[in-house]
């Protein structure tokens, strides 16, 4: 255990702990469970934030921060060890960052019960923290159920329309893509011998004595579909852009920006190291699942009238392009994977935010009954647009989505050039659904419909409990886009240290 090991464990139980205070709060008021609540988003991002700066490898396996905490299944092989990485280091950071801004935007709402809304919401964030900074794999998959399970509750209570229906289908979905992945971990344990679910001690042990290509095989495909459904592989993404109109939105914020990473972090530090000759044998499959994300899924953006739903699709749409870096198995595609991660985290829990406060200036999510909302919202509107150029992938610096897609795409064009036709292809598709998507909402004349309803809702602009959470993404955004190399340094040496990515880039 090292001096700082501390800040990865206080980020994960600050917020499980003040998660009950505002339960208790509520006799206190609404102020004072705000007031708690905001507190505990806010202390795990200065936490991450010092792990940041702080971070200086020194650990097996590149991790910082390490701390092994006894949980009394130590002859099991189970023991709640933490630690931090240059791939989890970036996620862990990005996690704290949008918990911060759907923690405030949560706070400010006019939700039923707002203290057990926040309560699901802190829980919620207590797992996505713990997910990126476990190195136990036992432990990795109890802190997912743990920020998955106050999904459903907040889809199922607090969501919109059609809540029940997205709640149950989210259920099955979610589950069966958990239990598959549970199945191929365990598989893993039993038949590596280890007797350890850590995830050095495992390195360390099939290094040695890789598993057989069959075990291999079934493993790997196990956690490939379902960390596949987590992260709404095509064609099992279909509970995504459903689940994610109907949640409120704090939840899909941290569902869409956070938690969906699951799965790509999963087949990151676990599968593929662990399973390299099964990752191997699964990779035409990657591809051409990813080709539906990226190509089939992207049409059904376009077609999108509803502008949540249409940044469902986006989402969804824009995970083919991380499958795509994945199969590439090199240095340089699985860390422009990661940029990507981080940036897409930030820019869709940002659109989610920005879309609702459109629709409580014109009650509405259709784009044609919209139109002209930048003459009366014009910080909306600029943040928004900024929003949909970065979620495109804008050439240039300044954002951070940029250099993720651009190392994606360079190892893809290294790894099966003739991949680069659908990329670009699905960088006119992002562009089309993009660009209306602005040109619909805020640019041209107002429709009737928008008309009528300003007769019940004036519209007026941000205002700054509004602009706060959204700054909150769009510096981080930014500061990763103009200073890349203050992730990409960590992030590389790590994945170096991997015989199965060093060996891909040099291939």
């Amino acid at each position: 255990m090292n001096e700082f090991s501390s800040l990865v464990q206080y980020s994960i139980a600050v917020p499980l702990f003040l998660a009950f205070i505002t339960l208790w709060a509520k006799n206190w008021g609404r102020p004072a469970v705000q007031i708690v609540a905001v507190t505990g988003f806010a202390i795990p991002l200065i936490l991450a934030l010092f792990a940041w700066m702080l971070y200086n490898p020194a650990e097996p396996g590149g991790y910082a921060f390490v701390s092994d905490l006894d949980t009394g299944l130590s002859l099991i092989g189970i023991s709640l060890h933490l630690g931090l990485n240059g791939v989890s280091l970036p996620l862990f950071v990005m996690a704290a960052t949008v918990g911060l801004a759907a923690g405030l935007y949560a706070a400010q709402s006019k939700a039923e019960n707002l203290h057990r809304y926040l309560f699901c919401l802190l829980v919620m964030q207590a797992g996505l923290m713990g997910v990126f900074a476990s190195i136990d794999i036992f432990f990795f998959y109890f802190f997912h159920e743990l920020a998955l399970i106050p999904t459903f509750i907040m889809v199922g209570i607090w969501g919109g329309r059609d809540r029940n229906y997205a709640a149950m289908k989210m259920t099955i979905y979610l589950t069966l893509g958990a239990m598959l992945s549970l199945v191929g971990l365990i598989a893993i344990y039993v038949k590596s011998g280890a007797g350890s679910f850590d995830l050095i001690t495992l390195k360390a042990h099939l290094a040695q004595a890789p598993l057989a290509e069959s075990i291999q095989n079934y493993a790997f495909g196990l956690l490939l579909f379902g960390f596949g459904i987590l992260v709404s592989l095509w064609p099992l993404h279909t509970w995504a852009p459903l689940g994610y109109g109907a949640a409120p939105s704090s939840a899909a914020m941290l569902h869409a920006g956070v938690l969906k990473k699951f799965g790509l972090y999963g087949l990151i530090q676990v599968a593929i190291p662990l399973l390299p000759n099964g990752a191997s044998l699964w990779e035409r499959w990657i591809v051409w699942l990813a080709l539906g994300n990226v190509l089939i899924v992207g049409f059904i953006a376009m077609a999108q009238k509803d502008l949540k739903q249409l940044i469902g699709y986006s989402s969804v749409m824009h995970m083919g392009y991380a499958f795509l870096g994945i199969a590439a198995m090199s240095v340089l595609g699985v860390g422009g994977v990661v940029i990507m991660m981080v940036a897409h985290g930030l820019t869709v829990a940002l659109l989610f935010m920005l879309s609702t406060m459109v629709h409580h200036r014109t009650q509405t999510f259709e784009m044609g009954e919209m139109g002209g909302l930048a003459k009366k919202a014009p910080v909306l509107a600029a943040f928004f647009v900024c929003a949909m150029m970065a979620s495109i992938g804008l050439p240039g610096p300044g954002l951070a989505n940029f250099w993720g897609e651009l190392s994606i795409f360079l190892a893809v064009y290294e790894f099966k050039n003739w991949l680069i036709f659908a990329i670009v292809a699905g960088i006119v598709i992002s562009a089309i659904y993009g660009l209306r998507a602005i040109a619909s909402v805020f640019l041209g004349g107002e429709s009737d419909e928008f008309v009528e309803s300003q007769k019940e809702v004036s519209v007026v602009d941000m205002s700054w409990s509004e602009r706060v959470p959204a700054l909150i993404l769009i510096i981080l955004l930014f500061f990763v886009g103009f200073f890349p190399k203050t992730i990409t340094e960590s992030l590389y040496d790590s994945l170096e240290l991997e015989p199965v990515y060093a060996k891909g880039d040099n291939d």
